[in-house]
């Protein structure tokens, strides 16, 4: 059975990134979007990033153009648009589909491992936060909605428990 750290999706400078070197860690991943009402989440995904990343967190952003067109850049345009309007310095990953066939393989592990509402696999928004414990398991879908500071007990938790 394939597990997440068994994926290696495209970095934003096109080659692999293997999950792998971060078993162990903590990952929140998120599908972002510059053009979003969601966008200022950048802030406080880049806020969490600084306090835990001595601990073992990890926050991975993989831009999606799917919703609205709202991530219309190439990967260049995308990093310098979070570097100078968020200061960002978690990876971002190379612009992914979330839904449909062409899925990047990362989310359809993800929306496999933790179906949202009802039951239902497809992500319906931007931002839409994905937890994964130090062991790769999936522990927690958030929608757009969920602002990270709101995930700072889930997050503990997960960096409380030891890495396998």
């Amino acid at each position: 059975m394939t597990t997440l750290h068994d994926l290696a999706p495209k970095g934003a400078d096109g080659t692999p990134y293997p999950l792998v070197q971060h078993r162990g860690q903590v990952l929140l991943i998120v599908n972002t979007a510059s053009k979003c009402g969601f966008t200022p989440q950048y802030e406080g995904l880049e806020a969490l990033w600084r306090r835990h990343r001595g601990e073992g967190l990890v926050v991975l952003g993989f831009p999606c153009n799917q919703f609205g067109a709202q991530e219309p850049g190439n990967e260049d345009e995308i990093a310098r648009f979070c570097s100078l309007t968020y200061d960002v310095s978690f990876p971002l990953m190379a612009k992914v589909a979330v839904n449909g066939s062409e899925a990047d393989p990362v989310f359809a592990h993800l929306k496999s491992a933790k179906p949202g509402l009802l039951g239902t696999t497809g992500i319906k928004w931007n931002f839409t936060k994905f937890l994964v414990g130090r062991d790769g398991r999936v522990i927690g879908r958030y929608p757009p909605q969920t602002k990270p500071a709101d995930l700072e007990g889930e997050i503990a938790k997960a960096l409380a428990e030891p890495a396998p």
